[in-house]
């Protein structure tokens, strides 16, 4: 890359790589952004389905058909790309299509095989990114989605605070333009790390990038998400980790053995004072009665161990096992709360197995890139960040969603054979690394 490259603010620096196609790498970049910000729901989700569900709003199903179209002819028109990416992540695959299956099983099946359809386009966009854009262009252009989403949120919350701030159940809670303060603050953890990653990649403007990342976090204690804030800090971890691993070996042992150190001392007091715990960090023992839910629908999975009810198809079948359940908690109980158990009830207990295998190898391919690449500041915390968040949210495999968009996206470049050309710049943390091109 000449130096001039370097120097190009944000995103359009990555347009430069080849000047006979930079209008279609621009309109494949403004594309790639744009479907960042629909699959996130912000702001048309709100203003079009304000009860939480794309499944209320005929406008939010039907927006989905021209990204989807768009996606096939992105995808057809680099078939050799998609191909190497494709047989780089058959147990990805195997998953959707397991889930696609599910409709043979399911207890509605017009749900299932209709949402089975939008998980496999939405992960075919996630494909397309990982066979597009080299590691450099990915995360600047997904950093650069994370800007738009934290301005538009903080302008939002300003200037329409009717909107953009909670005024229900946690008053003065920032949900800027997404459905509830969760969104906003899950979202936001993802944005720091992005930001993170962004200087790593674009060491010229780096001290932009660490100012979108300090906006993220700003956004995260707006939202009083205690959980964002916990997978946020656990990002930002990560990235000093990893920061500190490539200083040199003394500091890798020091930082594996304060993990080690850390994670048996947590399970620990986890296992020994549980409620303590829980109450030290503002939440009651239940995981605000998430425990009394799992309790429930744990039962409900002894029943299909092997086959669960089909994807996304337990909660919607209302005279279906889901009203026993509604019945137990005595409220409208709308998800698990729990990305494994969710998982159960889609597919089974071999559907659990499979999606494990899945994020392990991905964790595990971040884990290969610690001392090498500036990437890794990315995926090994993101992918971090979803298990942590899986505990109590429904958010490992869910169709039109930007957290499994990512995934996917991240995953596929993580499993590519062949590696992009790099070049050696300072790295912020005081040594030096390749940046990915």
């Amino acid at each position: 890359m000449s130096p001039i490259a370097a120097r190009e603010p944000l995103f359009l620096s990555v347009l430069r790589h080849a000047p006979g196609l930079r209008s279609v790498r621009f309109v494949e970049a403004g594309f790639t952004v744009l479907g960042l910000f629909l699959f996130s729901q912000a702001l048309i989700g709100p203003l079009f389905a304000p009860s939480g569900s794309e499944e209320t709003s005929v406008i939010l199903r039907l927006m989905w058909l021209p990204v989807y179209a768009v996606t096939i002819v992105l995808m057809l028109a680099r078939p050799g790309a998609m191909l190497r990416t494709l047989s780089g992540n058959l147990l990805l695959i195997l998953l959707i299509g397991l889930m696609a299956m599910s409709v043979m099983w399911s207890v509605a099946p017009d749900t299932t095989i209709r949402r089975a359809f939008a998980l496999a386009m939405s992960s075919c966009f996630g494909l397309w990114m990982a066979s597009r854009w080299s590691w450099r262009e990915l995360i600047l252009l997904i950093a650069s989605t994370f800007v738009l989403l934290g301005l538009s949120s903080a302008l939002l919350a300003i200037a329409l605070p009717s909107m953009g701030v909670d005024h229900a159940v946690h008053a003065g809670a920032w949900k800027g333009v997404f459905w509830e303060k969760n969104t906003l603050g899950a979202v936001m953890a993802w944005g720091a790390v992005s930001g993170y990653a962004a200087s790593r990649v674009d060491p010229k403007h780096w001290l932009f990038w660490m100012g979108c990342a300090v906006m993220c976090i700003a956004l995260v204690l707006l939202s009083t998400s205690k959980t964002a804030l916990l997978s946020c800090l656990l990002g930002t971890g990560i990235a000093i980790g990893i920061a500190l691993c490539r200083r040199g070996f003394g500091f890798a042992s020091l930082m594996m053995f304060l993990g080690l150190t850390g994670g048996i001392t947590i399970a620990t007091i986890m296992l020994v004072a549980p409620v303590e715990a829980l109450q030290a960090l503002g939440r009651d023992a239940t995981l605000t009665g998430r425990t009394d839910i799992w309790g429930v629908l744990i039962e409900e999975i002894r029943t299909v161990p092997w086959t669960g009810y089909g994807y996304m198809a337990f909660w919607t079948a209302e005279n279906g096992p889901v009203f026993w359940v509604r019945q137990a908690t005595n409220w409208d109980v709308p998800t698990a709360h729990n990305g494994w158990i969710e998982i159960a009830l889609a597919i089974g207990f071999p559907g659990v197995a499979l999606t494990a295998l899945v994020y392990l190898q991905a964790f595990k391919r971040g884990v290969g890139r610690l001392f090498r690449g500036p990437e890794t500041y990315w995926a090994l915390a993101f992918i971090a960040m979803i298990l942590l968040v899986s505990i109590s949210e429904s958010n490992l495999v869910h169709q039109n969603s930007l957290g499994w968009v990512l995934f996917v996206a991240t995953s596929a470049k993580l499993a590519e054979r062949r590696a992009r050309p790099a070049r050696t710049s300072p790295d912020l943390a005081g040594g030096s690394g390749p940046v990915a091109r």
